[in-house]
């Protein structure tokens, strides 16, 4: 009798060792990482997003970002907030989002000259273009304008040559800081015309050219959302659009021609990692908020188009443009350390 009842419970506390087991594996199974990921995505957003400008406030790409940022927290349902993150011509900035979490709560976005210019320009810098980061989408496009101080005396590109050789050295062009995109095509000009001019890098193009209107310096290389404002009312007078072909944004500017001509994009990455499903909502929800009039219309007032653009076209464009712009850079003879 006693031994069948030792028996029984011997049976009883081996099926409860199986059961405990098998609901450890359970919860195993249930809870690997990569659960747990598809259960972080499904309930993103949870928490405010960052959206990280590596350029000061105030120039073209802070402008666009904050638009686009207003727009997306109404389609999200969450906060998004824009940390600047200046410094190191946008690669502190950059580098900060290379190393964030892939989990759709920080995001990167930044102008073309600081992703596509950089790598090529320093010596070395602390990201990956191709390997830290997942292309989301292009969010506009703004020309470039070279514009002068109304007092300056050039009315047009061949005056501005002109001058520049009958007081060669003299002639000073602001920048947004060295090797940015205005401190390129001021570079591009001076090869290209076979002029002298002293170049003045800022800390930031918003800066660049409040030193131009207050008469400090007599021109710059400035986009459109930057400089447009301030040519509208008068306190910039612009020389040229540097493209090869007029701009829809302001068909009577003159083009500056094939030799100056570049395309500015202002876009949205993610860290590499971050799971496709929350790129593909972002990327539907910015889509959503550049499609509407309002946001259309804004972006038309700062000086910049929208554009066709999706995670796949715009990470396949990246590797020749990165090539592009190593050449651009070879060729100007612009270097940093």
């Amino acid at each position: 009798m006693h031994k069948n009842i030792g028996t029984s419970r011997a049976i009883t506390s081996a099926r409860r060792r199986t059961l405990a087991l098998a609901a450890g594996l359970l919860a195993t199974a249930t809870f690997t990482p990569h659960a747990l990921a598809q259960n972080a995505t499904g309930n993103w957003p949870a928490k405010p997003i960052t959206f990280v400008v590596p350029q000061a406030p105030g120039g073209a790409n802070d402008v666009i970002a904050r638009a686009v940022a207003q727009g997306l927290e109404n389609t999200l349902g969450q906060p998004v907030i824009v940390d600047n993150r200046p410094g190191a011509n946008g690669n502190l900035g950059t580098s900060q989002v290379a190393r964030s979490a892939g989990d759709g709560y920080t995001w990167l976005v930044t102008a073309q000259s600081a992703y596509t210019i950089n790598p090529a320009l320093y010596a070395s810098v602390p990201f990956d273009p191709i390997k830290d980061f997942t292309p989301v989408m292009q969010l506009a496009v703004a020309p470039y304008l070279l514009v002068v101080n109304p007092k300056f005396p050039a009315k047009n590109l061949d005056e501005l040559v002109a001058y520049a050789k009958a007081h060669p050295g003299k002639v000073e062009f602001a920048s947004a800081g060295n090797g940015t995109l205005n401190h390129l095509l001021g570079e591009m000009l001076k090869k290209q015309r076979g002029v002298d001019l002293l170049h003045v890098p800022y800390k930031g193009a918003a800066a660049a050219a409040t030193d131009v209107v207050a008469g400090q310096l007599p021109m710059t290389f400035g986009s459109f959302p930057g400089v447009m404002p301030f040519v509208s009312s008068g306190k910039l007078r612009v020389l040229g659009v540097a493209s090869d072909h007029p701009t829809s944004l302001a068909p009577d500017i003159t083009p500056l021609g094939k030799d100056l001509a570049v395309t500015s994009w202002y876009g949205l990455f993610a860290p590499a990692g971050t799971p496709k499903s929350i790129v593909d909502k972002v990327y539907a929800a910015v889509s959503q908020v550049l499609a509407t009039p309002a946001m259309q219309e804004r972006l038309k007032t700062l000086g910049a188009e929208g554009v066709n653009s999706n995670p796949d076209s715009f990470k396949a464009s990246l590797p020749s443009e990165l090539a592009y712009w190593k050449k651009v850079v070879k060729d100007s003879g612009a270097h940093i350390d």
